[in-house]
């Protein structure tokens, strides 16, 4: 293609330039642990796919791990608005409402985390954990500050 079809947007049919998979790169910067980083690919995924409930998770992960929880908290709504028993999103948003003192939601958010468990070989490590908090504040007894997420 010559430099003046280029310019003005003219194809040669040749290949089209790839739109890049911005939910992959952002799961590959959070393993190698930059997560502000993958909070800025989620970002540019969000656009394309701003009802995506797993770009929304993972950005409610990464923000807890960013030590910014009103942030997580956000978009673990916003999951939840779109599928309400995601099991993830409740967990998650269970305990930050805990580590907030939010007693009441974070029992609202455990009730419904168990009511829909998720399964798979880790899944009874979360389920017991999520029973024994929601147990624990029944109970109306103090929670520890080594709540997992």
């Amino acid at each position: 293609m010559s430099w003046w079809s280029r310019l003005i947007g003219g194809s040669d049919g040749g290949p089209k330039p790839q739109r890049l998979d911005y939910l992959s790169e952002a799961m590959a910067l959070e393993r190698q642990g930059d997560f502000d980083a993958a909070l800025t690919s989620y970002k540019l995924a969000l656009r394309d796919r701003p009802n995506d409930t797993k770009i929304l998770q993972n950005m409610a992960i990464a923000f807890t791990k960013t030590h910014r929880p009103e942030e997580a908290i956000r978009y673990y709504r916003h999951a939840l608005e779109i599928k309400p028993d995601l099991s993830g999103a409740n967990y998650g948003l269970a305990f930050l409402l805990l580590k907030r003192g939010d007693h009441p939601g974070a029992e609202r958010h455990l009730e419904a985390f168990l009511a829909k468990p998720p399964s798979g070989p880790e899944a009874d490590r979360w389920i017991r954990h999520a029973q024994s908090t929601l147990d624990t504040l029944r109970a109306g007894e103090t929670i520890s500050d080594e709540s997992e997420q």
